[in-house]
């Protein structure tokens, strides 16, 4: 088995590091230099700073902040939100990111995905997937599902592939903006396209277990982590050290990303590792 990867995540807006719970109820977490020194001198694998206002507001990502991030860290660093052209992700590149993380985009025009990795490399590329549970098995498109231009212009195979369908089986929805927007996608059949497309990694969020404490959903990650074969990165709910071992061993993640057990010092990066190698999961110490 392959080192598991233990990465805490900065989401910025007004460059403040926040923290909410389901993608609202926003709090204050620090200032996200500060943070990002913090985690690299506790020994995490990566970090992953997402500007989870840039694509709603319509505005790039704040680079300075990119930059502060980059020249004070020395793990890898991945960073979202707000990219919408190959010169967003050259900029970030620039400014010392090691990849991007890409949803909104990705949803609005996919090729944008084959592009980006065909000029930067799959391993710079990193979809990121919000997907919440769909509790009927019975759904219909309606006008609060803003499914994309280019699909619902797409041929039938394609719907098909992408759109969620009657079911019997557990499904989860492609959301994007932050969380704002249902697209009417299916995201483990998203993940498929975006491995298809060129992505070298999935950043899974549960929007349901988002900031709850009550663990990854396992059953959405696990689904994913087995439908492609790129890495996974599972988020969301992350309230305690035995989340992090369930989410690798039930939900098959290559990585665990979590964030307020982190940022309120609730668990250092160095508990989470010692916790795992206890358990038997290797990981970098």
């Amino acid at each position: 088995m392959l080192a598991k990867r233990i990465i805490p995540c900065l989401d910025v807006r007004d460059g403040r590091v926040v923290k909410g719970v389901n993608f609202v109820d926003i709090r204050d977490a620090g200032d996200p230099v500060e943070n990002a020194v913090y985690y690299d001198e506790q020994g995490a694998d990566e970090l992953v700073f997402l500007d989870i206002t840039a694509s709603h507001e319509k505005r790039k990502i704040i680079l300075d902040v990119v930059e502060r991030t980059a020249t004070d860290v020395f793990m890898p660093l991945t960073v979202g939100g707000g990219i919408r052209s190959l010169d967003d992700i050259r900029d970030l590149l620039n400014s010392g990111c090691d990849k991007v993380s890409i949803n909104t985009t990705a949803v609005n025009d996919p090729e944008f995905i084959r592009k980006s990795a065909e000029r930067f490399g799959s391993s710079t590329i990193v979809v990121a997937i919000d997907a919440k549970r769909l509790h009927n098995s019975r759904f219909e498109i309606d006008q609060s599902r803003q499914v994309p231009q280019w699909l619902a212009n797409s041929d039938s195979e394609l719907k098909e592939r992408l759109l969620i369908g009657d079911s019997s089986h557990k499904l989860w929805e492609v959301y994007t903006h932050g969380g704002r927007q249902p697209k009417g996608i299916d995201a483990v059949r998203w993940a498929r396209y975006m491995e298809e497309l060129g992505a070298g990694e999935i950043l899974l969020t549960s929007m349901d277990r988002d900031g709850t404490k009550d663990g990854y959903d396992l059953e959405l990650t696990r689904a994913i982590a087995e439908s492609v074969s790129i890495p996974v990165i599972a988020s969301g709910g992350v309230g305690n050290l035995e989340h992090l071992y369930k989410g690798v061993v039930e939900g098959k993640a290559d990585a665990v990303l979590a964030a307020s057990i982190f940022h309120y010092r609730e668990y250092t990066i160095k508990e989470a590792k010692e916790f795992l190698t206890a358990k038997g999961i290797p990981v970098r110490l």
